[in-house]
């Protein structure tokens, strides 16, 4: 077993320990201050000579830095970056930065005549043309981006043919010419320019270079459908649905949901149907839900309409909900980041997808509550029961207000009161919705003690509420306290600048206030805001006019009959302002186009008779007093006016067959006689002495009937007459209307008398007031209902003109 056993030597010969005192005198700092050379290299340029011959070599086998080793010098990699190179030469100066080099030598220029440099140039230019091309798009000038799409494409063009020339065909930039016919086909699109732009698609689709071109076959689908080929349209959105792989599942359901809207524009339902369907069992969203219950409805299925109603309301929002906006704590930090988001893009966004998806929910509600049970009102309730088991609890009560509205469309304005009148104990906003339209019913009912009873309900439920407001201000302009009703239309313009009603309802209260200044300047910015309102450029004309400024006045209705170039009442009432201008052609021509559009209003008929017969025109003017005759057959002056233009026109028979007529449907018509005495006179014939006769009893009547009344007046006394003068003051406060017919017929009783012939009419008589083009709720004030449903809710004939609040 010992010899395997070895024992350590006594001997120092191999000492483990031995060596590590031993080290390279070379690395020895400490004696540098004692190396003669070193001394030397560092006070002279004698450690930049040049390396000898013989290189001695590092203790460690290595050559030195800087020597010579088989005509090689090893590079002094170690200070080249403070500007030591190989290249140093004896007695050169320290110039780390080589300004003693001198100057750069010039760049050398680039050759423009280059091939390859020319090519550089034209794709540059072809991009520019491209990206101007959209951005002249994007600001609507389609002209202009058309004709820079057009330029990009024959510079393409020379650039493909130049690349050819110089380089291989591989080597062609087909990402540019993919751009610029997409840019190209774009424009012709959006110029509806659709032949050019089918072919300039076909050309991207037919070309196999151009990766996913295929899916173009969409666009070309939407042209079609633009168009109205809907079974082309249909061929193309397949031939792209085929084409889109699987993993791009969005852009198949938008495709799947134009070859819908397609179907159901064929009236092809059950295929729309099927498409619809399909896009809400994969990915449900709201205008796929909303059409599925289009379709259901055009079939007239109730029980899908229900479903589909049920796949609408549950489709997701993907929204946050709105106590995310709400500071949890006083935390300044959080209330900054709060205050930040609550209005940013992702909020807006957020709002207008909530919009959105109640405007479709309400429309859908509306549509098919008529029609899925027995009764419209019974549709609603279940409608209604739907939503409040959903996330759109607030739209219940919107529903309900709908309700209230269709019964109003029926005519049952009870069960539309009884309906509103449920709200009275729900919360302050529904309360304030339902109070102001009750207040708007009763106020066309001229009910105005209940009008204003629901005005303040309203407004007390909520005082920022600019319907209820210029409602309340409504109920006390009816009561004629103009001053108070400025200030409540004021208040509700200071809740919201954008309340046309109440803008207007001030420029009327200002009108009647005699403020004709401020009353245009309310109607002027209301005309801002409302371009073609045909009320507004009539209420600013009347301005004009009250304020005796008859040019502005021509000007503003000129405007007004562009708007409605067919309204008589508009027109008549140019004519009546050339006419009062003294420029007869020009109210000729607005008369004359107003008889055209109404041939019955009595004062354009009476007028353009008189301006027939100031022009020596009388056979024209005898087919006017015709047709004033037979609006008007219980009045005799329109027909003594017929035979009164045969007389002047010298048709004696035709006069005098005109006149005994007359006589025989009003024998005691003194005029008449008067006349047939005459006729009779001058042509001689024996019937003279039998109309005289008739005519002296009549005389003799009036006679006696003026004395009866003359000798009634002498018996009253002066209490009468002071009667007659009040009577007459209240008269002159009456509506133009009844005074108008008054000046009608006291002009037109003294026409032609016995010994005269009949003398038209001077300009004063002339009477063409104008009645309100647009009903006679004109002068009446707006009546702003609240309005949650729709924009034309109350846009009723038989509710009036009034516009309502958005």
């Amino acid at each position: 077993m010992m010899q395997n056993v070895h024992l350590a030597p006594e001997t120092d010969e191999d000492d483990l320990y031995s060596g590590y005192n031993d080290y390279n005198p070379t690395y020895d700092t400490e004696e540098l201050e004692n190396d003669t050379a070193f001394q030397e290299a560092v006070r002279t340029s004698h450690g930049r000579r040049p390396p000898s011959k013989t290189s001695l070599a590092s203790s460690m086998g290595r050559p030195m830095t800087g020597a010579i080793q088989d005509g090689v010098t090893r590079p002094m990699t170690a200070v080249r970056a403070a500007g030591f190179t190989k290249a140093a030469v004896r007695g050169s100066a320290f110039d780390p930065l080589g300004q003693s080099r001198g100057p750069a030598p010039p760049l050398e220029a680039k050759n423009e005549d280059s091939p390859e440099e020319k090519i550089r140039q034209l794709e540059k230019k072809v991009n520019e043309l491209v990206e101007e091309s959209c951005i002249a798009n994007s600001c609507g000038d389609l002209k202009l981006a058309l004709e820079k799409a057009k330029d990009a494409g024959r510079k393409e063009r020379i650039l493909v043919r130049q690349r050819e020339q110089v380089t291989t065909p591989e080597n062609i930039n087909l990402d540019l010419t993919y751009s610029v016919l997409f840019n190209l086909a774009s424009q012709y699109s959006a110029n509806e320019m659709y032949a050019e732009a089918l072919n300039t698609y076909q050309v991207i689709v037919k070309n196999k270079m151009f990766s996913n071109a295929g899916r173009l076959k969409v666009n070309m689908g939407n042209i079609y459908l633009k168009q109205r080929n809907y079974s082309k349209a249909i061929k193309f959105y397949r031939m792209a649905l085929d084409q889109i792989p699987s993993v791009h599942k969005e852009m198949r359901i938008k495709i799947m949901q134009n070859i819908g809207v397609t179907f159901i524009k064929t009236g092809q339902y059950s295929d729309a149907i099927n498409s619809f369907e399909h896009i809400m069992s994969l990915a449900p969203n709201l205008k796929a839900g909303f059409n599925l219950i289009l379709s259901y409805f055009a079939v007239g299925d109730r029980d899908k309409m229900k479903k589909a109603f049920q796949k609408l309301i549950a489709v997701p929002l993907e929204i946050d909900e709105d106590d995310k906006y709400i500071s949890p704590s006083d935390d300044p930090h959080t209330n900054l980041v709060i205050e930040a988001i609550k209005n940013d893009h992702l909020r807006q966004m957020e709002r207008e997808r909530k919009a959105m998806a109640e405007k479709y929910i309400m429309t859908a509600a509306k549509l098919i509550a008529p029609v899925i049970e027995t009764s419209f009102a019974v549709g609603y309730d279940w409608c209604v029961e739907v939503v409040k088991a959903s996330q759109y609890v607030e739209l219940a009560n919107d529903l309900e207000i709908n309700k209230a509205i269709t019964y109003l469309r029926q005519k049952d304005f009870n069960q539309a009161v009884e309906t509103l009148k449920m709200f009275e104990k729900k919360d302050s906003r529904v309360k304030s919705a339902a109070a102001t339209n009750l207040s708007f019913l009763y106020y066309l009912e001229n009910e105005f003690a209940q009008a204003s009873s629901y005005a303040d309900l309203a407004v007390n439920s909520d005082r920022y509420n600019p319907s209820a407001l210029t409602n309340k201000g409504n109920t006390v302009f009816a009561n004629g306290d103009y001053e108070k009703a400025a200030e409540f239309y004021k208040e509700a313009l200071r809740n919201d600048s954008s309340c046309t009603e109440a803008l207007y309802n001030i420029g009327l209260t200002y009108k009647r206030l005699n403020r004709l200044d401020e009353a245009l300047d309310c109607f002027l910015k209301l005309h801002a805001i409302l371009r073609n309102s045909a009320q507004v450029l009539y209420q600013i004309a009347n301005v004009y006019e009250l304020m005796e400024d008859p040019n502005q006045a021509i000007e503003w209705l000129m405007q007004l009959i562009s708007v409605v170039p067919t309204d008589s009442r508009a027109l008549s009432k140019l004519g009546e302002l050339y006419d009062s201008e003294g420029d007869k052609s020009q109210a000729f021509q607005y008369y004359y186009e107003s008889y055209r559009y109404f041939p019955s209003n009595i004062e354009v008929i009476e007028w353009l008779g008189a301006y027939y017969i100031d022009t020596q025109f009388c056979e024209k003017a005898i087919q006017y007093f015709e047709r004033a005759s037979l609006i008007q057959p219980t009045q005799v002056k329109w027909q003594l006016m017929v035979a009164s233009c045969f007389r002047r026109s010298g048709n004696y028979q035709k006069a005098l067959d005109t006149y005994k007529d007359i006589h025989r449907k009003f024998p005691e018509n003194v005029e008449c006689l008067r006349f047939l005495v005459r006729l009779c006179t001058d042509i001689g014939l024996k019937e003279v002495q039998e109309y005289a006769t008739k005519l002296k009893r009549l005389e003799k009547m009036k006679e006696i009937r003026e004395q009866r009344v003359r000798s009634g007046r002498d018996g009253s006394g002066g209490s009468r007459s002071r009667r007659e003068g009040s009577a007459g003051s209240d008269s002159g406060q009456n509506c133009s209307a009844s005074s108008k017919g008054e000046r009608l017929s006291v002009k037109l009783r003294a026409l032609p008398g016995t010994n005269e012939p009949y003398e038209s009419s001077s300009n004063k008589e002339i009477d063409a007031s104008y009645v309100d083009p647009l009903g006679p709720q004109i002068e009446r004030p707006k009546t702003a209902a609240k309005k949650r449903i729709d924009e034309d809710d109350f846009a009723d004939e038989e509710l009036g003109d009034d516009l309502l609040p958005e």
